[in-house]
């Protein structure tokens, strides 16, 4: 962050709220399937949890390229963590599950660590990104072939990389207006019988649809689908979680809250989430009959807000941070100091500053 700017407190409230929603749904897996009404709710959270995060990673790849200092931080802060947690992932399952046939194997992300290897991806290809004519159709149309193409393969879960890419692309293509759009009175308003109509449909949807649309990680056929459904879902799943993520940024405060510093944290959050969730899977914390009673639903959904809120903290971080967002400065070569970069920095952000304004003239 360079002197005089500051955090926008929004995006830091979004974070927050949009990986505590993580948390739920995976808190849910394990009990939705003895209630509609959960299995509905589920639904119309995966519909637009990722998708908010993944525009929002996208948002702030905008300035990404491919000076060295950026690739450190994309190395260091994507590509690492992929490695341990993958590697803690993958031993959790095969001793703490019993299950000897889980390997180590980097080319096969498990659970929730195939968002790294996403947004390496995602955030290595930025630059071509902001050079086509037309990124999000291009990107919607990838993904759309994706869906229809399962030779694909499981390798660095490829399949979510291409189909949740769109999002992504948006993320690179939407300025800051778009966001104060949506943050309005009318559209806080609004958003109230969206949610409601989306939890209807979730819960019509429960027995006619397969929730496993809503992970991206199949190919139509791999769905027992004809393959035109696999477009044709993919057009139709972007714009129900446009629609979604929208009335969900909506909600989102601006002003600075408590629990605005933790969005600085939510990678933790993230990362370190998944073991509890796990644990408690492998371990039978789920398996109490009283946890598939309402009570016991709202008891585990709050748990699980308060866990990985608590990942979010200082103190969770200065814990984990050496494997999180590691320094590693003996891995890369001493960056000779260019005197001109403060200069350009300075630059960068007035021509950044000054198109948001002719952008935010021009929508007058």
């Amino acid at each position: 962050m360079f002197p005089g700017k500051q955090r926008d407190s929004f995006f830091d409230n979004a974070k927050y709220l949009a990986i505590v929603l993580v948390a739920m749904a995976h808190s849910w897996e394990p009990l939705k399937g003895d209630s509609r009404v959960l299995e509905a709710a589920y639904s119309v959270v995966y519909t637009f949890h990722m998708p908010a995060f993944i525009i929002i990673s996208g948002y702030f790849s905008r300035g990404f390229d491919m000076r060295p200092d950026r690739l450190r931080r994309l190395v260091t802060g994507v590509a690492v963590p992929y490695v341990v947690f993958e590697t803690v992932y993958s031993l959790f399952k095969r001793y703490g599950d019993h299950d000897p046939g889980m390997a180590v194997s980097l080319l096969d992300p498990w659970y929730l660590t195939w968002f790294l290897v996403a947004l390496f991806i995602w955030r290595l290809t930025t630059p071509l990104w902001k050079t086509v004519r037309w990124p999000l159709p291009l990107a919607l149309g990838i993904a759309m072939l994706a869906g229809v193409s399962p030779e694909i393969g499981d390798d660095l879960d490829l399949q979510r990389v291409l189909q949740f890419l769109p999002y992504f692309v948006l993320g690179l293509c939407m300025r800051p207006e778009h966001f104060r759009r949506v943050r309005t009175r009318t559209m806080r308003i609004a958003a109230v019988p969206v949610f409601a109509t989306a939890l209807a449909v979730g819960w019509w949807a429960v027995p006619r649809m397969d929730t496993a649309w809503f992970y991206h990680r199949d190919a139509a056929q791999e769905l027992a689908a004809p393959w035109w459904s696999g477009p044709v879902m993919t057009l139709v799943l972007f714009g129900c979680a446009l629609l979604l993520t929208a009335c969900f940024f909506a909600w989102v405060p601006g002003r600075r809250t408590w629990f605005t510093p933790l969005g600085t944290g939510t990678l933790y959050g993230y990362l370190l989430h998944g073991l509890v969730i796990k644990a408690g899977d492998f371990y039978g914390w789920f398996d109490h009959s009283w946890m598939r009673e309402p009570l016991g639903e709202i008891l585990v959904t709050v748990l699980a807000a308060a866990v990985v809120t608590l990942l979010c903290t200082k103190p969770v971080r200065r814990v984990f941070g050496c494997v999180v967002e590691p320094e590693m400065k003996w891995a890369f070569r001493p960056e000779p100091a260019d005197p001109a970069d403060p200069a350009r920095e300075r630059e960068h952000d007035r021509e950044t500053a000054e198109k948001d304004r002719r952008h935010e003239l021009a929508d007058v």
